[in-house]
């Protein structure tokens, strides 16, 4: 009765989406009990079932994951600190120009042209974030992260983790991520990561048996695992309780901000961002009172300082920023790379060292087996016989080494071996032991265990071996022949495996890893993974881009010494995993620097090589594809990881790469410091733009009897001069800017704005004095003050634009100038769109004065003398900023 009653009760809980209770409730029921209650067996659901089940209980999808509205994107678009200061400036406008204007002279000019600045930054950095996130998702699908499940009658199949529902068989091996919370219904040496939920930092091992324990935790029952933690070793076979936001994970997310982790580089942005408001907070109100106590008018002061403050504010920032971002990601995916965060690819350009493990990468990722070899050397099929039998029965994750085996029988007429062989138990592999066993059981009942592993830990677990065809036990003599005769086969560049056997271990489900000891060892198989051609130029080229590259691999040291030997990788003081063992983290942070290459490094090794790395000031890129490379990656600025990666390599991966080879991860490099290039020209070009024209603002309102420039003309003038900035992302970057990593220094920028922002004010105050002591009174025939009220207001629309067009000259031109260290035009040219709509720029805002709008906007128009003197203004102000540019870098290392 009592169990009857507690089924009822199970059945009612499991129907309960979101109850931690139906885990823990599970974790205590029989494993026959549990499937069928949910209705299920080891053959699964059948696809109508599949389909009733994700009814029932949802999607397996965390909702805080799920991408916001379009129309939250296009808001989103609009709103950060420069539109909302330009949005209060429309709304200032809008009261002074038409609610509070005289009847007949509203206006709606200015509210229109700062309308538009808003209008195009904003729907410009949608377009472009729209096309990012469209090719994030196209590329997102081509790494999916997938899981195997039983469905009835197709077997076991591999599907996309979203896919999963609640009553799945799942089954589990090294590498995978669990997709679900989960009860274990069978497992092997299972070693579950839950660092994730718990902050444990080893493994957790998990088991198969019913729990009848109190407990209100679920993370403590280790029949148990849970959607956000990854399988470090061993199989399992389990059943889906929990899915989506009805997860573990899921009611975490649900209770947490989702914060976006804001970067060096973000933060830089938003640094330079706030000193040019808080500049412009400062200045404009001093402009306010200079214009109101020069000139005595204090609406128009007000109305020109609240223009000085929409030229001051870099509208365009967030549209250049996100345009580079999402352009660079676009253009990247095309090179084969594909950028998970956008935010990562500052960091890839910045990248300084590159940490890569050897196989896969240098090598060709293709292994063959060359020898299979008895203890003395000699060609032996026994050897490759029990090889074959221990890959081929294995159920863990198949290395490039378990196929080359295979492939090496089935050319060796030994395929049809499994026929003669079942396999009743194994030891999956693990990064402690570094090796793996199989049980099987021949036609005439004989159980064997069967043994590989790397050669240390082999004759470790080995008391005989087969010398000279007889059982002997291994002296000393013979471990060396032995060490010495594999380590022939290393200083070739191959990898060796031992072989190992034992008759009739323990019993079926009573193996274990004791069972590993007083083994026979038989031989060792030699692989090569032969260098790829392309590796000694990709090497050569991330070097000469200023990227170190290190080996970090779990692999033999001599095998690591010759393949980077054969890709022309000169080897610097070359380091174990026992030597990093041995040292604390200050040591290792000194042994970094001159280490070039560490072999046999265990996964927490690898972690610390690259956090010590990061200590030293190097920005870290971290290339890996296995399970063991997960921590290491997750710990460097950027990881890097291949689409055919397990799981936990490709979600703790920054950016993935299509193609393993060290040639795309080039180019990748490249265009990530070609997005940075293009974001500091505008941000650097912008400051200082800003900076030099309050100079010039200040100093003409203080000498002069009228404002330099009509609020209205101003604004004119920044609205050329933001679309002329628009192809910025897509100009040229000079190849010897991209020879060196770059790092986000806000420093550099601050120190650029009080350089080169007061230079462009020398020839603005040359302007100045030039129309209003000698061009203006040439074409009135007298100076301000002696001219009557029609000729004043004639000679100040003459001022302002002779000012509208010196200003827009020099403020465009300084694009070509800044962009590059070179002697623009001559050495370095822009991209072919930039220098399109600079020029167009140039040429509308110059015709503006000689047509109707000029007259709309009070401007008159220049006499031929005015482009006489422009022309010698704009020359030596090009050669003053080149000048400059020159000191600057002599002082500071790099304009840029």
């Amino acid at each position: 009765m009592k169990k009857k009653l507690f089924k009822s009760l199970m059945a009612k809980e499991v129907r309960k989406n979101g109850s931690a209770d139906n885990l823990i409730l599970a974790s205590k029921l029989k494993e026959k009990d549990l499937l069928k209650i949910y209705n299920t067996s080891y053959q699964g659901y059948e696809e109508s079932k599949v389909e009733l089940m994700r009814e029932k209980h949802g999607k397996n999808e965390i909702t805080h994951k799920k991408g916001e509205s379009l129309f939250m994107k296009l808001i989103k678009s609009f709103i950060n600190p420069f539109t909302i200061i330009l949005l209060t400036l429309v709304a200032i406008s809008f009261v002074t120009d038409v609610v509070m204007a005289n009847p007949g002279e509203e206006s709606l000019t200015s509210v229109i042209i700062v309308t538009t600045m808003v209008l195009v930054s904003g729907i410009l950095r949608f377009v472009q974030e729209a096309k990012s996130n469209k090719a994030a998702e196209k590329l997102g699908e081509m790494v999916e992260t997938t899981i195997s499940v039983s469905r009835t009658p197709v077997g076991t199949i591999e599907i996309p983790i979203h896919e999963v529902v609640v009553g799945d068989i799942i089954h589990l091996a090294a590498g995978d991520m669990i997709p679900a919370d989960i009860r274990i219904l069978k497992a092997k040496d299972l070693f579950i990561s839950q660092s994730s939920l718990t902050g444990e930092s080893e493994p957790v091992e998990k088991v198969s048996d019913s729990l009848i324990r109190d407990c209100k935790n679920p993370l403590e029952l280790e029949n148990l695992a849970f959607m956000g933690s990854n399988v470090i070793s061993g199989s399992a076979v389990a059943i889906v309780i929990n899915v989506g936001d009805d997860t573990i994970f899921g009611g975490i997310a649900k209770d947490l901000n989702d914060k976006k982790v804001v970067t060096s580089f973000e933060k830089g942005i938003n640094s330079v961002s706030w000193v040019l408001i808080r500049l412009m907070l400062v200045m404009v109100p001093v402009v306010l009172f200079i214009n109101g106590f020069t000139n005595g008018d204090w609406m128009e002061a007000f109305l020109f300082a609240v223009s000085v403050a929409v030229g001051l504010t870099p509208e365009m920032l967030p549209m250049i920023v996100s345009a580079n971002l999402a352009k660079g990601a676009v253009s990247m995916s095309k090179k084969k790379v594909i950028v998970k965060d956008l935010s990562a690819i500052q960091n890839f350009g910045a990248m300084d060292v590159l940490c890569t493990d050897k196989t896969g990468t240098i090598t060709q990722d293709k292994v063959v087996l060359e020898y299979s070899l008895n203890i003395h050397g000699i060609e032996d099929n026994r050897v490759l016989r029990h090889a074959f039998l221990n890959s081929y029965h294995q159920t863990g994750l198949k290395n490039l080494m378990d196929i080359a085996i295979i492939n090496h029988a089935n050319d060796s007429d030994m395929i049809e071996l499994w026929r003669d062989y079942k396999k009743v138990d194994e030891i999956p592999f693990d990064f402690s032991r570094r090796r793996m066993s199989v049980v099987v059981e021949s036609k005439d009942k004989k159980t064997q265990l069967i043994t590989k592993g790397a050669i240390e830990e082999m004759l470790e677990v080995s008391s005989h071996v087969e010398y000279n065809g007889e059982i002997q036990f291994i002296t000393d003599k013979i471990r060396e022949e032995i060490l010495n005769r594999v380590s022939e086969y290393n200083s070739l560049g191959m990898r060796i495996l031992g072989i190992a056997q034992k008759n009739n271990p323990s019993r079926v489900n009573e193996l274990s890893v004791k069972d590993e000891s007083d083994m026979v060892l038989m031989g060792f198989l030699a692989f090569l993974d032969p260098p790829k051609e392309s590796t000694k130029e990709a090497i050569r080229a991330l070097n000469e881009y200023g990227v170190n590259v290190k080996i970090l691999t779990g692999d033999n040291d001599k095998v690591t010494a010759e393949v980077c030997r054969q890709v022309g990788m000169k080897v610097n003081n070359l380091l174990l995993g026992s030597d990093v063992e041995d040292m604390d983290d200050e040591l290792l942070r000194e042994a970094v620097e001159e280490t070039n290459v560490f072999a046999k490094l265990s996964p927490r090794q690898k972690t610390r090589v690259v956090a010590a790395l990061r200590a030293n000031g190097h920005t870290v890129g971290f290339m890996g594809d296995g399970i063991n490379d997960a921590s290491a990656m997750s710990e460097a600025d950027v990881g890097i990881s291949v689409d055919t990666a397990v799981d936990i390599a490709k979600e703790s991966a920054n950016i993935i790469l299509l193609e393993k080879d060290l040639m795309v991860l080039e180019d990748g490099v490249i265009e990530g410091r070609k997005i940075y290039a293009n974001i500091i020209k505008y941000i650097k070009m912008t400051a200082s733009s800003n900076f030099g024209n309050i100079f010039s603002v200040l100093i003409a309102s203080i000498f002069l009897p009228f404002i330099p420039m009509l609020p209205i003309q101003l604004l004119m003038l920044n609205l050329i001069y933001d679309i002329s900035c628009i192809t910025i992302p897509w100009d040229n970057v000079d190849e010897e800017y991209l020879k060196e990593p770059r790092r986000w220094d806000a420093s550099s920028i601050n120190k650029f704005m009080f350089w080169m922002g007061p230079t462009s004010s020398i020839f603005d105050i040359v302007t100045f004095v030039l129309m209003y002591f000698f061009i203006c009174p040439l074409v009135f025939g007298g100076h301000f003050n002696t001219l009557n009220e029609v000729q004043q207001i004639g000679f100040i629309g003459l001022f302002h634009a002779g000012w509208f067009v010196e200003s827009l000259w020099s403020q465009t031109l300084v694009i070509h100038m800044i962009r590059t260290p070179e002697i623009p035009f001559v050495k370095s040219r822009a991209s072919w769109q930039l220098t399109l709509l600079t020029s167009l720029g140039i040429f509308i805002g110059t015709v503006i004065p000689y047509t109707t709008f000029g007259n709309a906007l009070e401007m008159v128009a220049m006499p031929a003398i005015y482009f006489v003197c422009l022309v010698v203004i704009i020359i030596l102000y090009m050669a003053l900023v080149t000048l400059l540019k020159k000191k600057f870098i002599n002082r500071y290392g790099e304009l840029l």
